[in-house]
């Protein structure tokens, strides 16, 4: 691992908000519309979390409608791999109708 993204994942990691997101994704993919309800922060505020996680290569997103569901990366450094480990797994509420893709 090079040395910026070694300082990058140790960045984000460093944040409290960031890593009540990490324990969220510990139980599989999420929407957004879960993760404002857990930090009780704007989706805007949530958003630019997540995006500090997906720019240190430990989330990736797909979007669904307009939401986009976030999961950790299956394949984690060594550093993310014990920083998850200590990290207890929090349930987020299942997604409700209103961020489902219209069928």
């Amino acid at each position: 691992m090079d040395i910026q993204m070694l300082e990058k994942q140790l960045k984000a990691v460093a944040d409290a908000n960031r890593l009540t997101l990490l324990s969220c994704l510990k139980s599989g993919e999420v929407c957004v519309c879960d993760l404002v309800d857990v930090l009780g922060l704007s989706q805007p505020a949530v958003s630019q979390q997540l995006k500090k996680l997906e720019e240190a290569g430990i989330i990736t997103a797909r979007k669904v409608g307009t939401w986009k569901h976030y999961r950790l990366m299956e394949e984690q450094t060594p550093l993310l791999q014990t920083v998850l480990a200590e990290l207890e797994q929090k349930d987020t509420c299942q997604c409700g109708t209103e961020c489902k893709a219209p069928q």
